[in-house]
Order: structure tokens, then sequence, then C-alpha cells
């Protein structure tokens, strides 16, 4: 086929064709009589297929990357940068919303009050702005993806800060105490060790993780269980899809502000009556955390100084508070020195 009937069998321009071409995305052949383009069905394909991640946001360069990876017979790829540029759509998805969100307050403060101050201007859009620079700022400086292999060897040998894992595992599980026909989500999932303690029960479960390397061990031990892309910020559903959340050992991989951010997200998932259980790594309060320090500096402990002070051990009852103070009540419960659990109903 040449370029206007290729252009009108996939109902684009030629200019778009030749725009693929010259980025290096299809090579079709030339005449040599006239240089005219001819198209193989080899070619037509990867024009259909570009076109179609197109559809859907992807870059140019990634688009080259799975076209290679593809052709290759490496489909898990394509599923990785599909899952990719679904996390990445939520993530603008949340931006857009956010700013609607602010947009519609400002229209609200001149209705009532006939004025909008420039300070309630700044105010506003500086709030949006930080909320966005909150979510943004995040970044996987653990290397999950090269951890993943040996995680469950490191949570399952019950020793160290995993002393209490699998204890924290079936608590959550009691907590929740899933209903016939309700749907959980599990974020952070890991290798999805949680999330499998729900569906060995017979439960539908979800679940999420940024790393892909994680997800795919994921798969490979409960291929029932829907896995995505995606971390506590920008959790890749719509609002209302969930009866209930649940997180183990992740939590402590967000800053403060972050944390507060992702509660907001799990709250936005969940039906209006979800539930919420956390199990991390936490301390009591200030004085419980300098009191543990201590003991590991008289013990010469290094190496566990140095992870919690690499990572963010939330106050539990920061947590706690933001669920008093968004209508919810609680119930903690303390496993070790370290090991929190907070769960969390609705009471409005």
């Amino acid at each position: 086929m040449i370029i206007n009937e290729v252009a009108k069998k996939l109902n684009i321009s030629p200019r778009a064709i030749r725009f693929y071409e010259e980025k290096g995305l299809i090579n079709p052949d030339r005449r040599d009589n006239n240089q005219y383009r001819t198209f193989t069905e080899k070619e037509v394909w990867r024009l259909q297929t570009i076109i179609a991640l197109r559809e859907v946001g992807m870059g140019l360069d990634d688009i080259k990357k799975v076209l290679g990876q593809v052709e290759l017979g490496n489909k898990d790829e394509l599923l990785y940068y599909l899952e990719l540029q679904r996390s990445v759509m939520f993530s603008t998805w949340l931006e857009y919303k956010q700013q609607i969100i602010t947009t519609d307050r400002m229209i609200e403060i001149l209705k009532q009050e006939q004025a909008l101050s420039l300070n309630e201007i700044v105010k506003l859009a500086e709030g949006s702005k930080r909320i966005r620079e909150i979510r943004n700022n995040w970044s996987d400086k653990w290397n999950f993806d090269y951890r993943a292999s040996n995680h469950d060897h490191v949570v399952k040998a019950n020793d160290g800060l995993y002393k209490n894992y699998d204890q924290a595992l079936d608590t959550i599980y009691k907590l929740i105490n899933p209903k016939d026909n309700e749907v959980g989500l599990d974020i952070g999932t890991g290798t999805g060790n949680l999330a499998g303690r729900f569906i060995s029960h017979g439960y539908k479960m979800a679940a999420i993780d940024q790393s892909k390397e994680m997800l795919k061990l994921c798969q490979s031990k409960f291929p029932q269980l829907e896995t995505r892309l995606g971390n506590f910020l920008a959790i890749p559903y719509l609002d209302d899809h969930f009866d209930f959340a649940v997180s183990s050992f992740a939590l402590h991989h967000l800053t403060d502000e972050q944390k507060l951010l992702a509660l907001e997200e799990i709250r936005r998932v969940l039906k209006p009556k979800g539930r919420i259980c956390l199990a991390d790594f936490m301390f009591e309060d200030e004085f419980a955390r300098q009191k543990y320090l201590e003991v590991l500096h008289n013990k010469d402990n290094q190496d566990l100084i140095k992870t919690i002070e690499d990572k963010h051990f939330s106050i539990v009852s920061h947590i706690s508070d933001w669920f008093e103070n968004n209508g919810y009540i609680t119930k903690q419960k303390q496993l070790s020195d370290v090991i929190h659990i907070v769960y969390a109903v609705p009471i409005r």
C-alpha cells in the first residue's frame, strides 16, 4: 500500500505518517523508480499500534521501546508501559481534580462575599501547588525492583524489625473481618503477602505497588489477584471503588506530609463506609522514639539506627488524629516496640 491508502485505512493524515517515519517509529520501503513509500502489513500494524498508544498519551520514546520489545515477543514490556501510562494519567487526573476544587472554592468565596481578595487567590493557589509538589516529590530511593527477589526472605525471617510480621498480617485480616461480596485494596502490596491472606479465605482483592518487579512476583504467587502499578499518592482507581483498604509496612516510605495526602487518597477510593487498616513501623509518641534510639545507641546497633533515620516512622497519634478529625473512630494495637496497627471505621 502507498501512503495515501494507509492514511485512509487508518483514518490519519499522510503528514502524521511522515512524522512517525521521521521519528524512526516506522520504516516503509521506497520504490527505486519514484521513491514512493510502500507499506507492508508489518508497517501498517506498527502504525496501528502507534496510534493506539498515542491515544492513551504515551510518549514517542516509550512507544519506540515498546515496539522493539513487542517485536521480540516480550509482551510483558508492553503491559508494563501501559500500566505506567495509566499511573501517569491518574496522577494528571488528580492534579486536574485539585485544580477544579481550588477553582470551585474561589467561585464559592466570590459568590458569598461579592469579592475575592488577592491574598485569598494566592493562598488557594499556593495550597493547590503544594499538594502537587507533595505528590510529585516521592521517589523510590530504596530500589524496590532490586529488592524484590529477596523480599519474602527478609520479611518472613521474623527477626529484627519484622519480628512480628506474620502476626501483623493476621491481625489486619481479623480487624477488617471482611463480609461476603466485599472487595478490598492492598496498597504497597510488595509480593502480595497481605492480599494473599484475604484471597486464601475466598475474598476478592486488588493490589497496587510502584515496583514492577514486586508486582511480577506478586502475580506469580497469586494469579487471581488484580494488580496495578501505582502508589499511595495516586491510587489508580476511580472514587468509591472499594469496601476496605489495607497496607502493611509501606507507609514509612512517605514523609509526614505525604502520609496525610496518602490517607486522603485512600479515603477517595473507598465507599462511604469503607474501613482502613494500616500496619507499619510507628512509635507511640516522640518520647518512645527517642527512648528506642537510646537503647539502640547503647547496643551500638548502627544498622538499625540508620534504617530508622533513613525512613519515616510515624507517630501513632499523628495518624489517629487525622482519622478522628476526618470522621473515623480508631482502634490501635501494638505488636512490638516499633510495630503498630491502626484500624479506622468512618462514623459519618
